[in-house]
């Protein structure tokens, strides 16, 4: 079972930082620059990765790690993360993505995230932020994320849920009429196809399946099952169903891997 501590109660580090806290402030800051992940994508993900950086740093201290980023994308999540002092290592499917925010860093890697190009336990960090959501076995992915891990290290799994208000990404909110739907009048209205085509490269990852998986696998402890965007107290949500669906924008699953 997970563990009950908050996620708002963190030591200060030793570097001084203040702790990372998912009070309300914090949510109602991430949302405002969601508004920005169309016109200033910029903006939207150089705050999201800031604050990637400072939850994650709540389980792991990050100075002197190895973190794999799986599904890397552009460089802001590298420069997060480096910032930090973990030595940052990122895994794409997508030349094109890696590159959106200029050159490909070093310690890019190329290839699958459900056949990760990586030895057995030879990270210390595996983090993945909207990807798991992206792929036709997202569960394939999870697993390959904790035989990654080293025994001890952390996997931080954090993915866009398909009955929240952005489970149809671009295509959202008619997503909810059927995902085939959805893409169909998106290319209709825009004379071209979403860059999340469902089915091909966007898939319906639920709640229940998060949860379910996380209780269920066998090589790592449950750490924290969260919504990722929301106050720590509206934990408690997550073990309604129906209604956990709709106002999880995003799910975290924490483990720690098993020793």
């Amino acid at each position: 079972m997970p563990s009950q501590t908050r996620p708002t109660e963190v030591p200060p580090t030793s570097t001084g930082r203040r702790p990372w806290r998912a009070d309300l402030r914090r949510s109602l800051h991430l949302f405002t620059e969601f508004r920005y992940e169309q016109p200033d994508p910029a903006r939207f993900y150089t705050a999201l990765a800031q604050d990637s950086a400072a939850h994650v740093g709540q389980y792991a201290d990050l100075d002197g790690t190895v973190l794999l980023d799986v599904g890397g994308g552009p460089g802001y999540f590298r420069d997060a993360f480096r910032a930090a002092g973990a030595t940052y290592l990122a895994l794409d499917s997508d030349v094109g993505e890696l590159a959106g925010a200029g050159d490909i860093g070093a310690g890019t890697v190329i290839g699958s995230g459900m056949q990760l190009p990586f030895a057995d336990d030879s990270v210390d960090v595996c983090y993945s932020s909207n990807v798991l959501e992206h792929v036709p076995e997202p569960w394939r992915m999870a697993e390959e994320m904790v035989r990654v891990t080293r025994p001890g290290g952390l996997a931080f799994i954090s993915y866009t849920t398909w009955f929240g208000p952005w489970g149809g990404h671009e295509t959202s909110p008619w997503h909810f009429l059927g995902g085939r739907r959805a893409r169909r009048r998106y290319a209709a209205r825009h004379g071209h196809e979403p860059k999340n085509k469902y089915g091909e490269s966007l898939f319906a990852v639920t709640v229940a399946d998060g949860l379910r998986w996380a209780r269920t696998q066998q090589h790592a402890d449950v750490v924290h099952l969260l919504p990722r965007y929301n106050p720590w107290w509206s934990r408690w949500l997550l073990r309604v169903p129906v209604v956990r669906e709709v106002v999880t924008w995003n799910l975290v699953i924490v483990l720690r891997k098993k020793k």
